[in-house]
C-alpha cells in the first residue's frame, strides 16, 4: 500500500533534494510581462483562501500512509508511580492511556518489557496547524511521527506540504534545556545576529528543540521580537523544533486523528511538572514518538539524521547549485552539549560559541584560540571549576581528561563575542568551513562565491573572498554573475564589475541562443531569458521586439549585449539592476529615453495603481538621467551635443535620439534649451533664426526682395552667392513651407466659402472646379519610404489626420448629391456642414503659436471634462422633458414634434426660455394645431389658456477638439564609423562625470549626511568596542606572557643555583624552593621543573586519539595533547583493547608500543599487523603552467601541480598510494590510475625520488601503527589523457598544491614537505 506513494513522493522531492528539474518554469513570460509585490500578495491571498481546503485534504490523506506514530501493546507494571502517584508502565503511560488490546492477557505474559517488541507503529494521530490559545492567531504545523521515521519523508513533508522553500542555510541550536540568564546586552547582540541570518534570501532554518526553556526559549524569543518589529514584506522565521513527544505537556490537545485544522494549545507551566510545554514562537513542530513517556532525549538521533540529510541536499538558485551549509551555534550547555558539539565538529560541521551565555559555552570559549599545548588538564579543570561549580566535586579525573580532549578540538570551534557581528561570524565560519570540507583549489574560492550570493551578503565577498590571496579571472565570475542578475542582487554585479567583468564579454561566453522567459539552463550552464514586449520605438514603426531575429519560439540575442540586458532588467522590474546595466551602456542617451519609452508603454497594461506610480516615476527618471548626460555634453561642445540628437542608434531600430524622445513623450527633455536650439535650427533651415517672421512673409509674397539681402543667410556662400540658390534655399525652409501653407489653407477656405454663399449654380463653375482639383490633391501624399501600410498606420494614428479624412468623405458625399439634379439642395447642406469641419482645422494650424497653441490644448482638454457634465445634463434633460411632455400634450404621434418637445425645449428652459403653452401669458390659440395635423404648428396642450407664442428656431451648436501640430520629422545623420566611435567615447566620458556630479549631490542632501553621521557613529561605537576587547584580551596576553618569564626567570635561577651546590657552592639547606604555579597558568611542570615543550608531531597524531574508532563502534580512551608522549605520567590511563578479528584481550603484544605516543587504544585496531604497517605515497608533481609555457608564481614562489586521486564513497582527495607489499615498488592505487605502458617508467622515477616519512592515519592502535613514506618525482609533463581509472568510481586530477587542499592529515604533511625540498609555494 505504501509503495506507490512512496514513489510519488520520491517524484515530487526531485526540485527540493536539488535533482535537475525536467522543465523549466518561465516565470518571465506573464501577460503584463512585470507584476508589482502587491498585485503579488493580493494573488497569494487568494489562492490561499481557495487552496487551504484542498491542502488540509491531500496533507490528512497522505500523512497516515507515510507518517506513524509508536504506541506500547503490552502493559508490564513498573516499580515507579507517576507524579500522580498512579501505576504506570514501564513506557510511563498509565494503564488507562494504553490500547485496549494491550492491557489484555498476552502472549508476552510474564516476559520482561522490550521497546523493540513491545512498542509497534501505527498510523499518526496528531497533525495539521497549532494554534497557542490566548497569544493572537498565529499558525504554526506539528506532526507525531516515529522515531524510526525516514528523514527523506520528514524533508519532503517539510518542503511540499508544509510548504517552506528549500534553505539556504541551516542553523542548528543547541546547548542548556534549563532556563538560564544572559547579560541584556549579549542577549539584544545574539537575537539580532540569529534573526538576520535567518532572513537571508532564500531563508534558513533554524533548528531547536522546540520547548518553552533554556536555549530553545531564547531563540523562540529573538523571532518573537523580530516579528513584533518588522514589516510583512520581510517574511517569516522558519523556527523549527524536534521535541520528544513523550515531554510534551498537554499533548492531548494535538490528538485529531482526521488533523488539527487547527489544534488549540494551551501553555501551562506552573502544572508542567517535569514535562516542558511548547514554544510559542517557533513556527513548525516536528514531535518524536517512541512510545514512552516523559524520557528525555528521544529526538536527539532523528534529529541528528534529518540535520545530515537536509546538509547533503543541494540548492539551486539562480543557476548556481550549491549544498545547504550547516552551523551549529551553541548557548550555555552542560556535559551533553559538549558530546553534541564534538560528535559536530568529527563530522565536519563548523560551530559558533557564544561566549558569556555560561557553562560549556564559556569553557569552550576561553581557550578558543590558545595553542593545542596550553589546552592542559590543568587549565580545564581550573575552567571547570569556574563554571561548572554545582558539579565540579562530581567530577572524576577521567571525566576531565575527556572534557579535555573534547575542548582540545577547537579546529571548528568559533567563539561569538559581545563586541563581534554575530551574524557575520556564523556565515563567515560556515563559508569557510564548507569551503574546505567539501572543495579545494579555485574551487574552494568558487563554492564560498556561490554561498555568498545565495545569502546575499556582498560584505563577506569583499572582505573573505575578493582579497589578495586570490585573484579573480573574468571568466570564472561569469556563472556567478548570471545568478546574481537572475536572482535581483544589484550589489553583487557591480561587485563583478569592479573585478573586471565586462558585459559583453559576459554575454558572449553565455552564447548568442536564448529563448523566451525569464530563468533557464541548459545543461550545466544558467543563462538569462528574455520576454519582449510588442513596444514601438520610432516613427518608422520600428518595434522593440523586431530588434530581435526570429527563432522557432523564441527571440535570440542579437548586437548588443548590454541592450538586451537593460532591456531584460526594465521588463522584470529590477531598477536597481537596471541602474548599474545602465551605467555600463555606450548609447546611454538613447539607452535612457528607450527606457522611458518601455517604462510607459508597460504602465498602461499594469492595473495596481501603485505600480503604475512607480512605473512613471521610473520612466521620468530616466528621462532625467538622458537630460543629465545632454545637459553635461551640450555644455561642453554643442555641435557634437547636437549630433547625438541626430545619430542613427543601430542598437535602437536604427532611430535617433529626438525620435525616441517624441514617441515617448518626454517633453522634458525636447524643452531642453539644446534641444530646442537644434529644433530651431532646423525649422529655419538654411535661414539665419534671427530673421523677422514680416521679413520672410514679404519675401514670400514678393521673391524678388531675397536679392535685396533683406534676408540673411547661415552660410556665407548662399549670402554672397547666385540668386537661384538663395531662392532655392528659401522656399526649402521649414517655416517658410508652414507659411505657405498656412497662406494657402486660408485660400483654400475663401474660396471655398465664395462658391457656397455667390457662386453655387446646378452645373459646377471653374472655380467649383478648382476646389475639387485643390482638395483632392490631397490625396496623392508621398510616403516616403516608409511604406504604403506603415504610413497608413502612422497617418491614422493622428486625431487631426482623422478629421481630415472624415471632411474630405463627407466633401466626396456632398459632392456626389450635387452631381445630381434632385439632391442638388441636400448636397448643399452637406458641403456647407463640410466647410465647418475645414474651419476646425485651423484650430491644429494654429496651435503652433506661443499665444494661441496653449490655449487651444487647454481647451482642447477641456472638452473631454465637458462631455462627462453633457451626459449628466443630458439624464435631467431627458426625465424633465418626458414628463412635462406627458402632462401637457396628450398623445402626441408625430417624431420630430415629440423629439422637440422632450428634448430641444427642455434644454431652452435651462437657459429661461419657457414655452407659450406653459406660460400662458402671450398663448394664442392660432399658433397650435388641436388635432396636431398641421405639420408646421405643435399639437395644443390639454388646457383652457390661449395660444402660446411660436417656439424660437433651432441653432444647433457643436463642439469642438483641440488640435496639436506635428512638428516635422528631424533630421537623421549616417556617420561614420570612426566619427562614431569617437562621438559615443566623448559621450561616455560626460556620462560618467554627470554620475559622478550625481553622487556627490546625493551625498549633501540633508537626509543623505544625516544617515551617513548615524553609519560613522555606529561605526565608531563598534570600533570602540572592539578596541576595549583587544586592549583588555592583549593586557591579559601581556600579563600572562609576563608571568611566563617570570616562571621562566625562576626556573632558571633555581637551576644555577642548584648547579652552584653541585658545585660545591653552598649547601642545600640554603636552596630556597621554588613557587609553585597557580592553576590559572594552565601549564603542567615536570618534576623537573622544566616545563613540558610541545610535541612537534603532535598535530600528526590527531587524527589517532578520535574518540571514535574509525568503521566500529568501539571508543577510544580519551587523551589530552599533554598526556600523548609515554614519557608523560598518566596514572588513569586505561584503555580498551581491539582487534577487529581477535577477542583475545590477554594477548602479550610482542612488538613494543604506537613511538608516537598514546591512542586512547590497545591492540593493533582493524590494520593489517602489530608493530608498522607502511604504505607508499608517491608524490607526482610537476610545475604549474601557464598558456606560455612559463611557470606560475605565487608570492614569489612557484607553483606546483600534484597527482590526487579520489573514490566515489570518499569525501577527501588523496595521493595515488597505499598498502604496500614486500617487493613492491609501485603501491596497489597507482596502478589503478596508470596505464600498464606506463608502470616501469614511473618506478625508475619513484626510485630516483626523494622519500620522506610521516606518522600514519587515524586507524592506528596502542600496538600497531601506519607509517607512510613517500617518494617523488619532478616536474613531470603528464597529460590526464594517460591516465585511466580501472574502477570507475576512481576520479584523478591535477591539483595545485595548496594548504587548503582537503587531503588527509598525513597527505598534507606529506605535501608540505615536498613544497619545502622544492622551494614552492604551500
Amino acid at each position: 500500500m505504501e509503495a506507490p506513494t512512496l514513489r510519488k513522493a520520491g517524484s515530487k522531492q526531485e526540485e527540493a533534494f536539488g535533482v535537475q528539474p525536467r522543465r523549466v518554469a518561465d516565470l518571465g513570460t506573464v501577460p503584463s510581462l512585470r507584476r508589482s509585490n502587491s498585485s503579488l500578495h493580493k494573488v497569494r491571498r487568494s489562492q490561499n483562501l481557495f487552496g487551504n481546503s484542498e491542502k488540509q485534504e491531500n496533507l490528512s490523506s497522505w500523512i497516515p500512509d507515510n507518517i506513524k506514530k509508536k504506541e506500547c501493546m503490552y502493559f508490564v507494571e513498573s516499580s515507579k508511580l507517576s507524579d500522580a502517584g498512579k501505576v504506570v508502565c514501564e513506557c510511563g503511560y498509565t494503564r488507562q492511556q494504553h490500547l485496549e488490546e494491550a492491557t489484555r492477557p498476552h502472549a508476552w505474559q510474564g516476559k520482561d518489557w522490550d521497546p523493540k517488541k513491545h512498542v509497534q507503529e501505527m498510523p499518526t494521530d496528531a497533525f495539521g496547524d497549532i494554534v497557542f490559545t490566548g497569544l493572537g492567531q498565529k499558525v504554526g504545523k506539528y506532526v507525531r511521527l516515529s522515531q524510526d521515521t525516514p528523514p527523506s519523508v520528514i524533508y519532503h513533508l517539510m518542503t511540499q506540504y508544509w510548504g517552506l522553500d528549500v534553505p539556504n542555510l541551516l542553523i542548528s541550536v543547541t546547548g542548556g534545556a534549563k532556563d538560564f540568564n544572559m547579560k541584556p546586552r549579549l542577549k539584544s547582540v545574539f537575537r539580532r545576529g540569529l534573526v538576520k541570518v535567518a532572513q537571508t534570501p532564500g531563508r534558513a532554518w533554524i533548528i531547536t528543540g522546540g520547548s518553552h526553556t533554556g536555549v530553545m526559549k531564547q531563540v523562540g524569543e529573538a523571532v518573537r521580537d523580530f516579528t513584533l518589529s518588522s514589516s510583512h514584506n520581510e517574511g517569516e522565521v522558519v523556527t523549527v523544533g524536534v521535541a520528544t513527544w513523550g515531554t510534551v505537556h498537554n499533548r492531548e490537545d494535538l490528538i485529531h486523528p482526521s488533523g488539527g485544522f487547527p489544534a488549540e494549545y494551551v501553555m501551562d507551566e506552573e502544572g508542567q511538572g517535569h514535562l516542558t510545554c511548547l514554544d510559542s514562537n517557533h513556527s513548525h513542530f516536528i514531535l518524536v514518538d517512541d512510545g514512552t513517556h516523559g524520557r528525555y532525549g528521544v529526538e536527539i538521533p532523528l534529529r541528528t539524521r534529518l540535520e545530515k540529510f537536509i546538509s547533503e541536499q543541494t540548492k539551486e538558485r539562480g543557476g548556481v547549485a550549491i549544498k545547504i551549509p550547516i552551523v551549529c551555534v551553541v548557548l550555555e550547555g552542560g556535559p551533553g552539549t559538549l558530546h553534541t558539539i564534538y560528535n559536530a565538529i568529527t563530522n565536519g560541521t563548523p560551530c559558533v560559541v557564544v561566549e558569556g551565555s555560561g557553562r560549556v559555552a564559556d569553557v569552550i570559549a576561553q581557550v578558543a584560540g590558545l595553542p593545542i599545548s596550553e589546552i592542559t588538564i590543568s587549565r580545564i579543570q581550573q575552567k571547570l571549576s569556574v563554571f561548572f561549580q554545582e558539579v565540579f566535586e562530581t567530577l572524576t579525573e577521567s571525566r576531565i581528561a575527556e572534557w579535555t580532549k573534547k575542548v582540545g578540538r577547537q579546529a571548528g570551534y568559533t567563539a561569538w563575542k559581545q563586541g563581534a557581528s554575530g551574524h557575520q561570524d556564523i556565515l563567515v565560519r560556515t563559508g569557510h568551513a564548507s569551503r574546505s570540507h567539501d572543495h579545494f583549489g579555485h574551487e574552494n574560492w568558487d563554492h564560498q562565491l556561490k554561498l555568498a550570493v545565495a545569502w546575499n551578503r556582498v560584505d563577506i565577498a569583499r572582505s573573505e573572498i575578493f582579497t589578495d590571496e586570490r585573484q579573480w579571472k573574468p571568466s570564472e565570475l561569469h556563472p556567478v554573475m548570471t545568478a546574481a542578475l537572475i536572482s535581483n542582487k544589484p550589489e553583487f554585479v557591480k561587485l563583478f564589475l569592479e573585478n573586471g567583468v565586462r558585459l559583453k564579454e559576459f554575454q558572449a561566453s553565455e552564447g548568442a541562443g536564448r529563448g523566451a522567459g525569464a530563468a533557464g539552463r541548459t545543461g550545466d550552464r544558467p543563462r538569462l531569458l528574455l520576454p519582449v514586449p510588442n513596444i514601438k520605438l520610432n516613427v518608422q514603426g520600428v518595434s522593440l521586439r523586431s530588434l530581435y531575429k526570429r527563432s522557432p519560439g523564441h527571440v535570440a540575442f542579437t548586437m548588443d549585449p548590454v541592450r538586451d540586458l537593460l532591456i531584460w532588467a526594465i521588463i522584470q522590474n529590477r531598477r536597481e539592476l537596471a541602474e548599474i546595466i545602465w551605467a555600463q551602456s555606450q548609447d546611454c542617451i538613447a539607452a535612457a529615453l528607450a527606457c522611458s519609452k518601455i517604462l510607459k508603454e508597460l504602465s498602461k497594461e499594469e492595473e495596481d495603481t501603485d505600480s503604475l506610480e512607480e512605473m512613471l516615476a521610473l520612466a521620468d527618471e530616466y528621462e532625467h538621467r538622458a537630460i543629465g548626460v545632454f545637459t553635461e555634453c551640450h555644455r561642453k561642445d554643442e555641435d557634437r551635443a547636437q549630433k547625438l540628437l541626430t545619430r542613427v542608434s543601430e542598437a535602437w531600430g536604427k532611430t535617433t535620439c529626438l525620435q525616441l524622445a517624441l514617441e515617448a513623450k518626454d517633453m522634458k527633455f525636447v524643452s531642453h534649451g539644446g534641444v530646442q536650439a537644434f529644433l530651431t535650427k532646423v525649422w529655419w533651415g538654411q535661414l539665419c533664426v534671427d530673421n523677422g517672421l514680416w521679413r520672410v512673409i514679404a519675401c514670400m509674397l514678393a521673391f524678388p526682395l531675397l536679392y535685396t539681402g533683406l534676408i540673411s543667410f547661415r552660410e556665407r556662400r548662399l549670402q554672397a552667392g547666385p540668386g537661384l540658390p538663395r531662392v532655392r534655399a528659401f522656399f526649402n525652409a521649414p517655416v517658410v513651407i508652414f507659411h505657405l501653407n498656412i497662406l494657402s489653407y486660408f485660400a483654400f477656405l475663401c474660396l471655398f466659402a465664395y462658391v457656397l454663399m455667390v457662386d453655387f449654380q446646378p452645373t459646377p463653375s471653374c472655380c467649383e472646379y478648382l476646389i475639387y482639383f485643390w482638395l483632392f490633391s490631397l490625396l496623392f501624399y508621398d510616403p516616403d519610404e516608409f511604406g504604403l501600410m506603415k504610413m497608413a498606420l502612422l497617418y491614422f494614428s493622428d486625431f487631426w489626420n482623422k478629421l481630415d479624412i472624415g471632411a474630405i468623405l463627407l466633401f466626396i458625399a456632398g459632392l456626389t448629391c450635387r452631381l445630381i439634379p434632385a439632391l442638388l439642395y441636400p448636397g448643399r447642406i452637406i458641403l456647407s456642414l463640410d466647410f465647418i469641419m475645414f474651419c476646425l482645422r485651423l484650430m491644429h494650424i494654429f496651435t503652433i503659436s506661443k499665444t494661441l497653441g496653449p490655449k487651444i490644448i487647454i481647451v482642447k482638454r477641456m472638452m473631454k471634462d465637458v462631455f462627462f457634465f453633457l451626459f449628466l445634463l443630458a439624464v435631467w434633460v431627458v426625465s424633465f422633458g418626458v414628463a412635462k411632455q406627458a402632462i401637457l400634450i396628450h398623445n402626441e404621434s408625430r417624431v420630430d414634434w415629440i423629439f422637440r418637445g422632450v428634448v430641444y425645449q427642455s434644454y431652452l428652459t435651462i437657459f429661461g426660455q419657457m414655452p407659450a403653452y406653459i406660460d400662458g401669458v402671450n398663448f394664442s390659440l392660432d399658433q397650435c394645431s388641436p388635432n396636431g395635423t398641421d405639420p408646421y404648428k405643435p399639437k395644443c396642450p390639454e388646457s383652457d389658456a390661449g395660444p402660446s407664442p411660436p417656439e424660437p428656431p433651432v441653432s444647433p451648436a457643436r463642439g469642438v477638439q483641440a488640435p496639436s501640430v506635428r512638428p516635422p520629422a528631424p533630421t537623421e545623420s549616417k556617420l561614420e564609423k570612426n566619427e562614431e566611435a569617437a562621438l559615443l567615447s566623448w559621450e561616455i566620458y560626460l556620462k560618467e562625470s554627470y554620475l559622478q556630479n550625481q553622487q556627490y549631490q546625493q551625498k549633501q542632501r540633508p537626509e543623505q549626511k544625516i544617515q551617513d553621521i548615524g553609519n560613522k557613529v555606529s561605526t565608531m561605537v563598534d570600533l570602540l568596542e572592539m578596541e576595549s576587547l583587544k586592549r583588555s584580551g592583549s593586557m591579559e596576553q601581556r600579563l600572562a606572557s609576563l608571568e611566563e618569564q617570570v616562571a621562566q626567570t625562576s626556573r632558571a635561577l633555581h637551576w644555577v643555583m642548584k648547579a652552584l651546590r653541585d658545585g660545591g657552592f653552598g649547601s642545600e639547606e640554603g636552596i630556597p624552593a621554588p613557587a609553585p604555579q597557580k592553576a590559572s597558568e594552565g601549564q603542567d611542570l615536570e618534576p623537573d621543573g622544566r616545563q613540558e615543550e610541545e610535541d612537534v608531531g603532535d598535530t600528526h597524531h590527531v587524527n589517532a586519539r578520535h574518540l571514535l574508532y574509525p568503521n566500529s563502534h568501539v571508543t577510544r580512551f580519551p587523551v589530552p595533547n599533554e598526556k600523548v608522549p609515554w614519557e608523560t605520567a598518566f596514572l588513569i590511563y586505561d584503555p580498551p583493547f581491539y582487534t577487529d578479528d581477535r577477542k583475545d584481550r590477554g594477548l602479550v603484544d610482542p612488538v613494543g608500543k604506537n613511538p608516537m605516543g598514546r591512542t586512547g587504544l590497545r591492540g593493533r585496531g582493524s590494520l593489517g599487523c602489530f608493530g608498522p604497517n607502511h604504505t607508499l605515497q608517491p608524490v607526482i608533481t610537476r610545475w604549474r603552467r601557464n598558456q606560455d609555457g612559463a611557470i606560475c608564481r605565487k608570492s614569489i614562489k612557484k607553483m606546483l601541480e600534484v597527482l590526487v586521486v579520489k573514490h566515489s564513497l570518499s569525501e577527501h582527495w588523496a595521493l595515488p598510494g597505499g598498502s604496500r607489499e614486500p617487493g613492491e615498488i609501485l603501491p596497489r592505487k597507482l596502478k589503478q590510475v596508470l596505464r600498464r605502458e606506463f608502470w616501469s617508467s614511473f618506478q625508475n622515477l619513484l626510485t630516483q625520488g626523494t622519500e620522506v616519512s610521516v606518522p600514519g592515519p587515524g586507524r592506528s592502535a596502542g600496538h600497531a601503527w601506519g607509517g607512510a613514506s613517500s617518494g617523488g618525482s619532478q616536474d613531470l609533463r603528464l597529460p590526464l589523457q594517460h591516465l585511466h581509472a580501472c574502477d570507475p568510481g576512481m576520479s584523478v586530477r591535477w591539483q595545485v598544491v595548496d594548504r587548503r587542499i582537503p587531503l588527509y592529515a598525513n597527505h598534507k604533511t606529506i605535501l608540505q614537505k615536498v613544497a619545502t625540498l622544492y622551494g614552492a609555494f604551500y
